[in-house]
């Protein structure tokens, strides 16, 4: 159902849920957002002017944010790099430089599964604050590797595994798995993991600096990504942008997890 524009003038729209809405060019006027939570929003060119941000969390994609004229941006990369050293090795230029880091993924990621299987097996279908479970997350990844790698550079129109899961707002696409009830063991998503882990290393393992400087070939077919060309550096960084941000959440919540489970059982 598609609604027309509407001015809301010292309404109570507390506890609303907007879905899928498009508020490109709303204005906000002496409006209260106590409270609000903004989950895969696109916030491109907002401007504030007067406000009160006061005990604001803000976890995504940070370009070109300016508060009291000062661009936050760099100040917060440069923070986030002096307390993980290697985080700088996830922007490579190079064919090595992709495969260190690839190196480095792998052993961090080997020791956050060590992390997840020291927790009760049920947790790690547990949400920590809305956000993917463990097994969720690795699900997602699988969807990354099969949309970026299988699809987009190998040329596989349809790479999917039942669970595959893309991100959330995703419309549903003819094809494309997205079962958010499926419970599967980490075994058996590890398994499909190892699977899609090794595709990324055979391919980034036979790198050139001509193959890194070409251009996927467009794939037809339903499916993530669209039926373009990209830049086959620009999508392997993607790769290592969504494997690294997704193993610094995952971290975050199973230390979540692990504390509560301490406490349960001192209880």
């Amino acid at each position: 159902m598609v609604m027309s524009m509407a001015d809301f003038k010292d309404a109570d729209l507390r506890g609303a849920r907007f879905d899928r809405a498009d508020l490109t060019g709303a204005e906000f006027r002496a409006s209260d957002l106590d409270d609000a939570t903004f989950r895969g929003s696109s916030l491109h060119r907002v401007r504030m002017r007067g406000v009160e941000l006061c005990d604001v969390e803000i976890t995504g994609e940070l370009l070109r944010v300016t508060i009291n004229g000062v661009d936050v941006a760099p100040l917060v990369e440069a923070e986030l790099n002096r307390r993980d050293p290697e985080r700088v090795k996830m922007r490579p230029d190079d064919p090595d430089g992709f495969r260190e880091a690839w190196q480095i993924l792998e052993r961090l990621w080997a020791q956050t599964v060590e992390h997840a299987r020291g927790l009760p097996p049920e947790l790690l279908h547990e949400s920590v604050d809305g956000e993917w479970s463990f097994t969720e997350t690795l699900r997602h990844l699988v969807f990354a590797t099969d949309a970026w790698v299988r699809r987009a550079i190998l040329g596989d129109p349809a790479p999917w595994d039942p669970l595959d899961l893309p991100w959330d707002e995703m419309p549903d696409t003819p094809g494309t798995p997205r079962d958010r009830a499926a419970r599967p063991s980490l075994d058996e998503v590890l398994a499909l993991r190892r699977d899609r882990m090794a595709s990324v290393s055979a391919m980034i393992g036979g790198l050139t600096p001509e193959s890194l400087a070409a251009d996927t070939t467009p794939v037809h077919g339903p499916g993530w990504p669209p039926a373009e060309s990209f830049p086959v550096k620009e999508v392997l960084l993607i790769i290592l942008n969504e494997e690294w941000e997704h193993r610094r959440y995952a971290e975050r919540d199973l230390a979540v997890l692990e504390q509560g489970a301490v406490l349960e059982k001192r209880a």
